[in-house]
């Protein structure tokens, strides 16, 4: 049997690194994370161009489908953004797995900027959403990313995201 590549995640390894539980975790697998250099490097440039996919597997029985909308269940767009944004945050975790000894509790990621978001095609009952995110700036504790989400292989959302990634080193208050 072939081993999975190191950054295949299934959704035991990503509940070990995001702190989101239901209804909130918007990922279900991670299917691969690369880069344009090696991706544990603790060096701010060789971030850009790390890209991720990931997998949200959308169910009825996701709990903002009883009210948007009852007759025509759609995924919000907020959802959608949200989905993006989580499996985004895995541009860290190469280093993250890395350095994990370092840090008290994990990391903490806040989305704090979506720009040029569009919503192309509903995302309904039934179609798997797979984001695809690539970093397109990192300085010091501020990521900027540029993430899409197709259906079956189309073009659904995208948008520009900017988010604030922070790790607490043991014994100490500063965040990296």
């Amino acid at each position: 049997m072939n081993e999975p590549a190191p950054y295949q995640l299934d959704i035991r390894k990503i509940q070990e690194f995001l702190p989101h539980r239901y209804p909130f975790l918007m990922v279900d697998r991670i299917l691969d994370i690369t880069g344009p250099g090696p991706l544990d490097s603790d060096e701010s440039k060789t971030k850009i161009g790390i890209k991720v996919r990931g997998v949200k597997n959308v169910t009825m029985n996701e709990p903002y489908f009883t009210g948007h909308f009852p007759d025509l269940p759609i995924m919000p767009g907020v959802q959608i953004i949200e989905a993006m944004a989580q499996v985004a945050s895995f541009s860290i975790y190469p280093t993250y797995m890395k350095r994990k000894a370092e840090f008290d509790d994990g990391f903490q990621c806040f989305l704090v900027g979506v720009d040029n978001a569009r919503f192309r095609a509903p995302v309904t009952p039934g179609d798997v959403l797979v984001v695809e995110t690539e970093v397109t700036m990192s300085r010091s504790t501020m990521w900027g990313f540029h993430v899409r989400g197709t259906v079956d292989g189309k073009l659904v959302a995208e948008a520009d995201l900017l988010a604030n990634i922070l790790m607490s080193r043991k014994g100490s208050k500063t965040v990296r």
